[in-house]
């Protein structure tokens, strides 16, 4: 455990460290995200710099580079496709800052990307023989067998655009990512043998995290961005699923499955009737909408992800 929490400390120390140079940066030469000029709570964030990903990403890379454990195939793996996503998100800031749009990549390309990658780490799996889920809450597992290709895929284009939706208001991703990782962490502890390299990866990503909240509270010094959004999306899936826990999604990640159900509702519907379930999805606008703070927000999904972590350990 003492090594652990000197990976986080580590992690930590190097993002604020990059997190002060690279703010600094993006600011001098005015990198600033494009903001949707109709959500009203928004406007006061123009000119805040964005791909913040890129700071605490690489950070948490080279801690787990360098720390002491051991490291498996599988763990290179997961970092791989972790800063995968991340290029991919990087892509897409990228291509909004050149256009001074808040619209990158397309819908189509994105999906392209993610799959393509998803379909990669889901024949690693396959042929590697990590096709086993543990069911929650019970000493059972399924065997997706071949199926496993294509499982992960789902797991991965789905987290990562559930993640992606989820940091939409300052610290939120970021948050609660840190809460699912941390869990993640200890039931990984409890239920892998060999569990060293993932926990040491996951603790350099929670430091990093950490780290990235000093700017990236309310009111944000900068946004993670597409690049962050989607890197954490890959780690999340890759971890999980390597682990043997990729159901524990559903549970330790209700923040981030909550969030997508609410836009697929909010868009189904107005297709259906040309009327809106919620007064903005994802759903933490619409709660934006209702005079909650993002403060608020934050602490709430945070304490969910907390609940549902504490729940998942204790059973």
């Amino acid at each position: 455990m003492k090594e652990q929490f000197f990976i986080v400390l580590s992690s930590f120390v190097l993002t604020v460290i990059c997190g002060s140079v690279f703010v600094r940066v993006l600011k001098k030469k005015k990198i600033a995200q494009p903001i949707y000029e109709y959500v009203e709570e928004h406007k006061g964030k123009k000119g805040t710099p964005t791909a913040g990903g890129l700071f605490f990403i690489i950070p948490a890379s080279l801690v787990f580079l360098l720390s002491n454990a051991e490291k498996s195939r599988s763990s290179f793996v997961a970092l791989a496709i972790g800063i995968a996503f991340m290029l991919v998100g990087f892509l897409d800031d990228f291509i909004k800052l050149k256009s001074k749009k808040n619209e990158g990549l397309k819908p189509y390309q994105k999906i392209i990307f993610q799959v393509g990658i998803a379909l990669i780490f889901g024949a690693y799996a396959y042929f590697n023989g990590i096709t086993e889920f543990r069911v929650p809450f019970t000493s059972e597992s399924v065997d997706f067998g071949v199926y496993t290709v294509f499982f992960d895929a789902f797991i991965f284009v789905a987290t990562t655009n559930c993640v992606n939706l989820t940091d939409g208001i300052d610290g939120l991703a970021s948050s609660v990512s840190l809460v699912y990782l941390l869990f993640l962490s200890f039931i990984i502890y409890k239920s892998v043998e060999a569990y060293d390299e993932y926990i040491t990866l996951s603790a350099s990503l929670i430091g990093a995290l950490s780290g990235f909240l000093v700017f990236n509270k309310s009111k944000a010094s900068v946004f993670m961005g597409d690049t962050g959004s989607l890197s954490l999306g890959g780690f999340i899936s890759a971890l999980s699923i390597l682990s043997g826990n990729g159901f524990y999604i559903l549970i330790l990640g209700i923040v981030f499955v909550l969030t997508g159900i609410s836009v697929i509702i909010q868009v189904a519907y107005f297709k259906l009737t040309k009327k809106r379930v919620f007064l903005m999805a994802p759903f933490h606008h619409h709660l934006q909408m209702k005079g909650l703070s993002e403060e608020k927000i934050v602490y709430y999904y945070s304490l969910l992800t907390v609940l549902t972590g504490a729940v998942s350990l204790i059973f």
